[in-house]
């Protein structure tokens, strides 16, 4: 016959509260995103996103009592819900993102697939890289060369946040050359590739470090996402910061004209 002590009782049930308590966080977020139509009131749609920004607060001070990789997989999903509700998200814009990315990272730093979404959902899309940059800078400290495998891809979305969107070359040059360092300790074709490019980036940006044209480039794709009046008007900003000029056509679509020196 078992015998447990009352400790291990105590830490049973609430281990099982936790998950509990987790479950009935997902369930009425996964029935509102079902309830979703794009006939939903703009003033509803905020009010939704008030109620999961609060549901992330919630979870990111919630103890997983070892089960933070199941946390940090189910608000994953939650996050591919949200990021790929296009008809919400043209009238809501992508805020969201790096919330639902410091719960996850914060779960489990070593999911790789992750960084890739936080990069392009939180920098290109919601436009804040900073939030990006520190999200991944914190989830490095975990990273080694070889846990998780291809872990130098994270140097990598750094690197290209910081050069693209702040325009930070030294920074930048900083995490091509680890990205080359942490590849060069593999053998396989796709590190060597990734190691051979990195290298070759980090040395360009020695030699030129204030190129302009592929961050304005990087700017003209966020405005043609589809982003909130916020987003846009900071993508505009900072295409005029760089000297390029944002033109609006007849048809309101917009093209950039490029400063004439790089």
């Amino acid at each position: 016959m078992l015998v447990f002590s009352r400790q291990t009782i105590g830490a049973f049930f609430t281990a099982c509260l936790c998950i509990f308590g987790v479950s009935l966080l997902q369930f009425p977020h996964m029935q509102q995103l079902i309830s979703t139509h794009k006939t939903t009131p703009l003033e509803t749609l905020e009010r939704q996103i008030k109620k999961e920004k609060f549901r992330l607060n919630l979870l990111k001070k919630m103890p997983s009592f070892g089960y933070t990789n199941l946390v940090a997989n189910w608000v994953y999903l939650d996050f591919l819900q949200y990021f790929g509700d296009d008809e919400v998200r043209a009238k809501t814009g992508y805020g969201l993102s790096p919330e639902y990315f410091e719960v996850i990272l914060r779960r489990d730093p070593r999911f790789l697939e992750a960084y890739l979404s936080l990069s392009t959902s939180t920098s290109m899309y919601a436009a804040m890289p900073e939030r990006s940059i520190a999200l991944m800078k914190n989830g490095l400290k975990s990273l080694s060369p070889w846990v998780p495998y291809k872990s130098y891809y994270v140097w990598r979305y750094k690197g290209i946040d910081e050069l693209l969107f702040l325009g930070d070359s030294h920074n930048a040059k900083q995490s091509f050359q680890e990205a080359a360092n942490w590849a060069n300790k593999h053998t396989d074709e796709e590190s060597k590739q990734v190691a051979e490019i990195s290298q070759k980036t980090a040395e360009f940006l020695r030699r030129n470090p204030d190129s302009k044209y592929a961050q304005i480039a990087t700017w003209m794709m966020v405005l043609n996402n589809q982003v909130d009046e916020k987003t846009r008007q900071r993508a505009i900003n900072a295409i005029k910061a760089l000297g390029g000029t944002v033109i609006k056509n007849p048809d309101g679509s917009t093209r950039i004209k490029l400063p004439q020196q790089d």
